[in-house]
């Protein structure tokens, strides 16, 4: 229909005061019948009479549809029920049309619409006696928190001692004083999507199809949720009550997400259905809110070929058919809602004119997000696609909610507050460096973005060990280490990732009127290792209390013990200023300089047993260290070493003088890295070594040096220096189907050393093999893989007794096997059987508790790089996932008497962004298992040179802050040269932006 005729319509509001159709308006003038009869005769005679025929029978086809329209639209005088049926359908379109979800007033909720009488929470629960912090602050003392049928009723102060009186039962639990907190709530992950142990079949994180052009806004992420996934419960382990999930980043518009509890089985018949997970079960349909995923940048462009140009034009181009729809059905209701009052023949001819509400299912949820109907949120990392998606954004009128991972976000916060509505970023706190668009991130994202005013949310992107949603809370925990306040690091977890899915008023506060989803810590939550005691989910305890006692050797009930010997309180970060840092160390690396440093209440230095002795008898005093001319000259209680700090000052000597507040002195850390001096961007071949391919277990011939080709700089470098890390060993970058990883490298990681003078320790540290899954890849079979094996050693004490493969046989060179599986170790164990010769060591360790006595008996050693496992393939599904379900693999180790190392080695891709952490992981480990500090060092000094056969490294660090927990700073490294050993500052004030090497 034209607009003049549209515009009659409305006019008349009559159907039949339309102009007739074309072909109904008189072509010719009047005339006589008989001249008409000539006419018509003479028209047939002639050979375009068929065309005439044809037109008539059309005029006849036409008057017959009307005829029988007419007929339809007055029975017995009333409209056709189906034409007015259509019109109530579209008119009750046209009403809901920018309909949004209600937002009742926060706190003025009675009822959580999750509960249920046959499976909800029974009774009333009391927690007395809690530390809380609600979701904005810490209440500034102890309350009881009284919660029913999965909604929190009441928080009263402990010390009024108010008594809970109701007709259900009544069940109080005293917490102790314990810290306890909203549950978690992540706003970014993909479990139920891919279920734990994954599997290509179960994996509906992205719908890719080349026909839609890197668009699929229709698909829905519930429509493939998997209401079993065990990964809930692991994830639910660590305090995250609420989850959103949404589809991958491989297409501009992924599709909807929908936010679920990770509580399965919670529904009315303990089922795996998908509804029963869903947070806004019990809410209509057309009530709950609705979420988009976008992505930008380097994901869709290497799933569709496009440019960042290309995957601008192609989402403005489907916007703009979205806006054209919605113009459409803007024009059509406003049509329909004035015609709304009339009679039941004039709406039936509404429709037969005008037709059904304009609609298109593959547009409806573009045309829902310009109506402001759907919560956007955004993948996006680098400056310049956060302001193309803002951009577009107000081309086409919606808000951008979130921008997710957002690794450069730091860079632009005014951009973000001038351009952005409120947006939240939601961010890694150390995840990076794995691609070119996270390449350049800061520690102190969090901290900056804050500082601005903009709002901060960690989140998980639950996908792959390494993005484990259970850690959450760490990740607000280093997010504080490195300045953002205390309270804002608990919110970035809480009540931001609630508010920016628009879920505020239900979850991120443990507030009255909010879902009772409720945790108890066994500590402070942003300390090292923090962990649940309890969580609550709608009011009901998910956790076995048997399985928490057994992994925590306490429960959240119980009271509260003595200060542990790994017990931590949070600590953030010491900076000094440009200027103080500048001065400090263009003096501390100053030819002979010499230093004084006090303050320093801590000291592991087995390296230099001496020192050890003196710390010890330093009877708690703070100590003092004293360097002069490379050696150490005295260490320990500040009075003893008087002497020595008086004779070098009447000298003349250069004194650098660093007074410490919490100083801490340990040996330098070696770290086995994943790709450290190998790989740079794990996605990108051109910065590093590249893959080495074509090593062959029956060839030694074929094996890939790290030696040759060894980088010495980087941004994971830079890492490696702010954790205190003064030596590392890596090997090759081998490829997917890389049974045979190659030869490892031991180097210095400063940067003041080169290739040609001293950097390289030791060329040749181990042999590397992988066994597992990538064994299949190049050997056929885990079988097959082992065979061979067998047969190298066997060839290395013949055949190949001059060649790496005999240095292995005969122990020379450790053999060090990547390796997860029980029965994979077991193989390991029985080879080390018929080889005894050779030095065995496994890196990984996941399932080793399994076999953990067989391999203290075999004397094989473990280089635990998962101190925090995950069953996220099929082949580790029996990880030992640690507290609170399981014990820590640690603890088994420790138990069993296996030595063993720590390290922080990521499987999934050639990254070591996690490397400056490797001494809080240690904290970690040493927390659960029961280590004290001494031993925890131990984890990352001289056990890794112990089992991997290597020289005693002299390196000392200094720390201002302990460095087994998060937030400590290195403030002077210095390395031991190999001849002479003496010192030499290495780093002083390291920071992450700064190039190692110099001309």
């Amino acid at each position: 229909m034209d607009e003049g005729a549209e515009k009659r319509l409305l006019q008349s509001g009559d159907s039949c005061s339309l102009e007739p159709p074309p072909y109904q308006v008189p072509a010719y003038p009047r005339q006589s019948r008989r001249r008409r009869r000539l006419f018509m005769r003479s028209v047939l005679s002639i050979r375009t009479g068929l065309s005439f025929v044809v037109a008539a029978s059309v005029l006849w086809l036409c008057f017959a549809v009307d005829r029988q329209y007419r007929a339809q639209s007055r029975e017995d005088g009333k409209a056709s029920p189906r034409l007015l049926q259509q019109f109530e359908e579209s008119l009750a379109q046209c009403r809901g049309l920018n309909r949004v979800p209600g937002r009742p007033e926060p706190g003025s909720r009675k009822s959580n619409p999750r509960w249920s009488h046959t499976n909800g929470q029974a009774g009333v629960v009391v927690l007395k006696n809690a530390t809380l912090f609600d979701g904005e602050a810490f209440i500034p003392h102890a309350v009881d928190i009284v919660f029913s049928k999965g909604i929190i009723e009441a928080i009263h102060k402990t010390a009024d001692n108010v008594k809970v009186v109701s007709d259900d039962d009544v069940v109080e639990y005293d917490v102790q004083g314990r810290y306890v907190t909203p549950g978690l709530v992540d706003m970014h992950s993909h479990h139920f999507l891919m279920t734990w142990p994954a599997a290509e079949m179960t994996d509906d994180t992205n719908e890719v199809n080349p026909d839609t052009k890197a668009f699929t806004p229709s698909v829905r992420a519930i429509d493939a949720l998997k209401a079993y996934d065990e990964a809930a419960t692991l994830i639910l382990s660590g305090g995250v009550t609420s989850s959103l999930l949404i589809p991958g980043s491989a297409n501009l518009i992924a599709g909807e997400g929908v936010p679920v509890k990770n509580s399965l089985y919670s529904g009315e018949h303990s089922e795996p259905v998908v509804e029963d997970i869903l947070l806004e079960r019990g809410i209509p349909t057309d009530e709950r809110r609705r979420y988009m995923k976008f992505a930008f940048g380097e994901n869709p462009k290497r799933t569709y070929g496009y440019t960042r140009l290309g995957n601008a034009w192609h989402l403005r181009e489907h916007l703009q058919k979205a806006k054209e729809l919605k113009g459409k059905q803007d024009d059509y209701c406003s049509a329909i809602l004035e015609a709304h009052s009339w009679r039941e023949s004039r709406k039936a001819g509404f429709v037969h004119h005008h037709g059904k509400f304009p609609f298109q299912l593959d547009l409806e949820s573009t045309v829902a997000i310009l109506r402001g109907q759907v919560i956007v949120q955004n993948h996006n990392y680098e400056p310049e696609d956060l302001e193309t998606m803002l951009r577009i954004s107000h081309e086409f009128g919606y808000r951008v909610s979130g921008f997710h991972h957002a690794t450069e976000a730091w860079q632009v916060p005014n951009l973000l507050k001038e351009q952005g509505d409120n947006v939240t970023i939601a961010i890694f706190a150390e995840f990076s460096l794995y691609k070119s668009e996270a390449y350049s991130p800061s520690l102190y994202a969090g901290h900056i973005l804050d500082k601005n005013g903009i709002p901060v949310a960690y989140k998980s992107d639950h996908a792959i060990g390494l993005t484990n949603a259970k850690y959450l809370a760490s990740q607000a925990a280093i997010g504080h280490a490195f300045k953002l306040p205390e309270e804002k690091a608990l919110q970035s977890i809480t009540s931001v990732p609630a508010k920016a899915i628009d879920l505020d008023f239900r979850v991120g506060y443990c507030r009255p009127g909010f879902d009772a989803d409720i945790v108890v810590w066994d500590s402070h939550p942003l300390s090292i290792g923090a962990t649940p005691l309890q969580v609550f989910i709608d009011g009901r305890a998910q956790l076995d209390e048997s399985k928490v006692k057994e992994s925590m050797d306490t429960t959240f009930t119980a009271a509260l013990a003595g200060d542990s010997n790994i017990s931590f309180e949070p600590q953030v970060r010491y900076d000094v200023s440009d200027k103080q840092r500048k001065q400090t160390c263009s003096q501390a690396y100053e030819a002979g300089q010499s230093f004084i440093i006090d303050g320093i209440q801590k000291a592991f230095v087995d390296n230099y047993p001496e020192l050890a002795a003196s710390a010890a008898q330093a009877d708690n005093e703070p100590l003092k260290l004293v360097v002069e001319d490379g050696e150490i000259s005295c260490f320990g209680a500040a009075a003893s070493c008087t002497e020595a700090e008086n004779k070098f000052r009447a000298n003349g000597k250069k004194v650098l003088h660093l007074s410490l507040q919490n100083g801490h002195v340990l040996p330098g850390l070696t770290a086995v890295t994943r790709a450290l001096g190998m790989t740079e961007i794990a996605t990108d071949e051109s910065t590093g070594d590249g893959q080495a391919s074509g090593q062959k277990i029956g060839d030694p011939e074929s094996l890939v040096y790290a030696k040759y080709g060894l980088w010495l700089d980087g941004k994971e470098f830079a890492r490696a220096r702010l954790g205190g890390v003064t030596r590392a060993i890596s090997l090759p970058t081998a490829d997917a189907s890389g049974f045979v990883q190659g030869v490892s490298v031991e180097f210095l990681t400063s940067g003041k050393k080169s290739l040609t003078n001293g950097a390289i320790v030791r060329g040749d540290v181990a042999l590397h093999l992988a066994l597992g899954d990538i064994t299949k890849q190049s050997e056929g079979t885990v079988s097959s893989g082992v065979q061979h094996l067998r047969k190298m050693l066997e060839d290395g004490k013949g055949k190949h007794n001059g060649t790496v493969y005999g240095r292995v046989a005969a122990g020379e060179l450790p053999l060090v096997v990547h390796c997860n599986n029980k029965y994979d170790m077991s193989q390991l164990i029985l080879l080390k059987k018929d080889y005894p010769n050779t030095n065995l060591v496994i890196l990984g360790g996941k399932e080793a508790p399994y076999v953990a006595d067989d391999l203290a008996a075999a004397n094989i050693s473990v280089i635990l790089s998962e101190n925090r496992p995950a069953p996220d393939v099929f082949r580790d599904s029996d990880a030992v996932v640690g507290p609170p379900l399981t014990r820590s693999v640690a603890s088994y180790l420790k138990e069993a008497g296996v030595t063993f190392a720590l390290a922080i080695f990521e499987t999934a891709m050639p990254v070591d962004y996690r490397i400056h952490d490797l001494g809080p992981e240690a904290g970690w480990a040493a927390k659960y298992a029961h280590i004290s500090q001494e031993d925890s060092v131990r984890l990352v000094t001289s056990n890794v040179e112990s089992i991997l056969g290597l020289d005693k490294s002299k390196d000392l660090v200094v720390f201002e802050g302990n460095p087994l927990n998060y937030g400590a700073s290195v403030v002077l490294s210095f390395h031991a040269d190999g001849e002479t050993g003496k010192l030499e500052v290495a780093t002083c004030f390291p920071r992450e932006d700064e190039h190692g090497s110099s001309l």
